[in-house]
Formats: C-alpha cells, sequence, structure tokens
C-alpha cells in the first residue's frame, strides 16, 4: 500500500518535480512527552549550521539555489517567500529555530541539515490515495496560520481523495491535515526539484524517523521515491 499511497501527475513530473516518502506511527499521543526531546539534536544542528553557513554564503549552496529556481518557475519571487528549508538555516543563523511539537521539529531539524523541504501530514485526516498535480486554479486552500484562499492555475498542489488541499509544493501546509497533539499516524513527505540530489531527499526521510524513533515512534522501514 505504500508504493500506491501517493502518485505524481505527469504535468508536475515534467516540471523536475520528485518526492521521497514514508510512514510512522506512534500508540500514544503527544501529549505523553515531557521536557524537550530533542533539545541536543537542536544544538547539534545549530552548531553545524553556523560553522558551514553565513547569510552571505548561504546563497551560493547548490540545493538552495535549485528551490529558488523552482520558485521563479511557479511564479514566487524566492528573495520575498523563501523556500522553507532555507528559512529555517536563516533563522539558525539569526540564533532563532522554531519550536512547534515533536514531530514537527524532528521533520525541520532533517530539513535543515538537508536543505530539502519535509512535509508531516496526519494519516487519519486524509483518504488515500494522494496525488501531487497542477491546481486548475479554483480549489479552496485553508493555509496553516492564514486566511482561506483559491489558488490560482498551475500551482503544484498536494490533495488526497475528496480534493482537500494538503500543501501548495513545496512550501505551504494546509490546516486540515496539519499534526496536532493527538496525531498518531503521519506521512513524511520530502520534496525534491531538479537540481537537488535524490539522495540528499532521501536521506531527510532518514534523519526524519531516526529522530522520531528517539521519542517511541515506529515506521515502516520503506522510503519510497517518486518518479
Amino acid at each position: 500500500m505504500l508504493e500506491s499511497l501517493i502518485s505524481l501527475d505527469e504535468n508536475v513530473r515534467n516540471m523536475g518535480i520528485f518526492i521521497a516518502y514514508t510512514i510512522s506511527w506512534k500508540a500514544s499521543s503527544m501529549a505523553d512527552y515531557e521536557g524537550d526531546p530533542f533539545e541536543i539534536d537542536v544544538q547539534g544542528l545549530v552548531n553545524y549550521i553556523k560553522n558551514k553557513y553565513s547569510l552571505d554564503t548561504l546563497r551560493n549552496d547548490k540545493t538552495i539555489r535549485a528551490y529558488r529556481e523552482f520558485f521563479w518557475k511557479i511564479g514566487i519571487d524566492p528573495t520575498k517567500t523563501r523556500p522553507s528549508s532555507e528559512a529555517l538555516v536563516r533563522r539558525i543563523l539569526r540564533n532563532s529555530f522554531p519550536r512547534i511539537n515533536p514531530i514537527v521539529d524532528a521533520g525541520n531539524i532533517a530539513s535543515a541539515y538537508t536543505m530539502v523541504p519535509i512535509g508531516i501530514y496526519d494519516l487519519e485526516r486524509c483518504i488515500p490515495p494522494l496525488i501531487l498535480k497542477l491546481s486548475r486554479g479554483d480549489e479552496v486552500f485553508r493555509p496553516i496560520g492564514g486566511a482561506e484562499e483559491r489558488l490560482r492555475k498551475n500551482m503544484p498542489i498536494l490533495v488526497d481523495a475528496k480534493g482537500t488541499v494538503m500543501h501548495i509544493y513545496p512550501h505551504r501546509d494546509g490546516i486540515d491535515t496539519m499534526i496536532r497533539n493527538e496525531t498518531r499516524k503521519i506521512i513524511i513527505i520530502a520534496a525534491g526539484v531538479y537540481g537537488v540530489d535524490k539522495d540528499m531527499v532521501k536521506k531527510a526521510i532518514e534523519i526524519s524517523v531516526q529522530l522520531l524513533s528517539k521519542i517511541g515512534w515506529d515506521w515502516c522501514h520503506s522510503i519510497i521515491v517518486k518518479p
């Protein structure tokens, strides 16, 4: 079932889009966690980023450039709306790192290490199979932290079987399938574009599940890369 969980429309494949994904689960909810389970991991990430990059050199990173070029292709100015992975690293370089909840934090740590955007979604709040396709131009999108909006045409989006827009690729997530305290089953998706190393996209998933395993999450021990 994992292989058929997500498909990519031919139009998005032609744009150089590819993904890696897996699923993970936990018997209990996030309410069971105490303290900050990733404090040491975040500090290691901060040291790594600050030793490797500066705000001036970050723009020269090959992976960052690939996502910026993709943003231009879909009509988004990446100097105004940063790719999510770049935005994370910039926050670290400015001595800040967002802490949301342990699941999202694990994805953010993996994203900052690899420069690959990661989306994590509650599998019990969507109806598989999922498809990554181009928008028609009349879909309703309910973003996290924003007002409901109508999408313009030809935006790459992730939707479930009932048409819920879960994600605008590769930078905005919807509220309907976002991670909540009661979330117990998730799909983790790493977003690739032309010019990004597929092994690095897969590594982003590997880091995510390694971190989640530290706090009691299991996973299917298989990572699907498409196409």
